[in-house]
């Protein structure tokens, strides 16, 4: 099936492969309540697999690429780790001078500076994400706040429709009951007015018609009621089964955009988009004031360009990356700090993705298995498949 092709690739990696373990649930698909004779439920049903298979699809082609990255990060610190003792010392004199030219700088301006040292490196280092990293982590803020108003709603929605159910059945038993009670006293009064015929003598013609006239509207009101409250029955069970299938799809929704925003906290080290906009306002006033000092980047400017001429050469994949981390080069601590986020980021990207190749695996494979239980339907199943994909190419 095409869909799968992007996901299968995602499986396998440095010679690994991803397993979804389980730890969390995901919206499954559930196939109760939907009749598979019916067209109209059976390729609702089928698009919401395909949509599914999809949404898991573009998902993880994002997700690939940012992966990617990451474990080239990782690559080029076990890179720098595997250096000959000769060249890490080169390094270290390098970020030496780096580290100390800027500690020079800070106490030569006798300053206070808008912003932390700490939190200027930071900002310097996610930089190249911004300000679309903010854009990005705000829409998904609002996004998430979105999201639970709908599940919140789509819950509620969905509990009405099973109270208006019960309703409509115990409804449906009460004109049961009230039929048996109609009956029941239209065969009392004949046998009543018989018996007070026969006793007394009297003619009861009008009785037995005014008995039968009463009980025809009687239980006439009552069919009528039956009939109308089985067709609403018949709408709210369609209904019901539409928010559940709805519901799903939020859920995959909810649960992706969770797991973006606690990356996207981990990879920005903030707890919110709004800390992050008051960063990087401060970083654009601090980066504007020490234009001001670009006669003292000369030095600096020599040392980094022999640093990244190193790093090249060490067969570094993003050498200019140090540039903002030399001391990493010389802090041993500091560098298994790095390492650490980095690798906390990767297992946040690869339980996300592991998350979408079992969402899209349980979509592909509940499409199959219709198709193996309902064979009589198996090609226009096949169709929808195929109309779909195209659609997507």
């Amino acid at each position: 099936m095409g869909l799968l092709e992007k996901i299968k690739r995602f499986f396998v990696r440095d010679n690994g492969e991803y397993e979804y373990d389980g730890e969390w649930g995901g919206a499954s698909l559930n196939r109760d309540g939907v009749d598979m004779h019916d067209s109209l439920q059976r390729e609702e049903y089928i698009k919401a697999c395909l949509a599914q298979m999809s949404d898991a699809s573009e998902e993880l082609d994002t997700l690939g690429g940012e992966y990617n990255l990451v474990t080239s990060y990782l690559t080029d610190i076990e890179e720098v780790e595997a250096l000959s003792p000769e060249l890490k010392e080169k390094l270290k004199g390098y970020a030496k001078k780096i580290v100390e030219l800027e500690g020079n700088k800070e106490k030569l301006e006798e300053r206070k500076g808008l912003m932390p040292e700490s939190e200027f490196n930071h900002m310097e280092r996610i930089e190249q994400y911004m300000p679309d990293g903010y854009h990005r982590l705000k829409e998904a803020e609002e996004y998430q706040v979105v999201i639970k108003k709908d599940l919140g709603r789509l819950d509620g929605e969905r509990h009405a429709y099973y109270f208006r159910r019960n309703e409509l059945v115990n409804s449906q038993k009460n004109m049961k009951g009230l039929t048996v009670i109609c009956i029941s006293s239209m065969l009392f009064l004949v046998l009543f007015l018989s018996f007070i015929g026969m006793w007394m003598n009297l003619d009861v013609t009008l009785g037995y018609a005014i008995a039968v006239v009463i009980a025809a509207a009687a239980l006439t009101f009552v069919y009528v009621r039956f009939h109308e409250s089985q067709r609403e029955l018949v709408k709210v069970e369609k209904a019901i089964n539409k928010l559940v299938l709805l519901q799903n799809k939020v859920k995959i929704r909810y649960v992706n955009n969770t797991n973006l925003l606690e990356y996207l906290y981990v990879k920005y080290e903030v707890d919110s988009s709004a800390e992050l906009k008051k960063l990087w306002d401060k970083y654009i006033e601090e980066t504007n004031r020490r234009e001001e000092e670009k006669k003292m980047q000369e030095d600096m400017d020599e040392n980094q360009k022999a640093l990244v001429g190193l790093l090249q050469r060490c067969r570094i994949q993003d050498p200019g990356r140090w540039l903002h981390q030399a001391q990493a080069l010389i802090d041993s601590k500091e560098m298994v700090e790095i390492r650490h986020n980095l690798i906390i980021r990767r297992q946040k990207l690869r339980k996300q993705m592991e998350y979408n190749a079992k969402a899209a695996q349980d979509a592909q494979g509940e499409v199959q298995d219709i198709v193996e239980q309902y064979p009589e339907y198996a090609q226009k199943i096949l169709d929808l498949v195929s109309d779909y994909e195209k659609a997507l190419a």
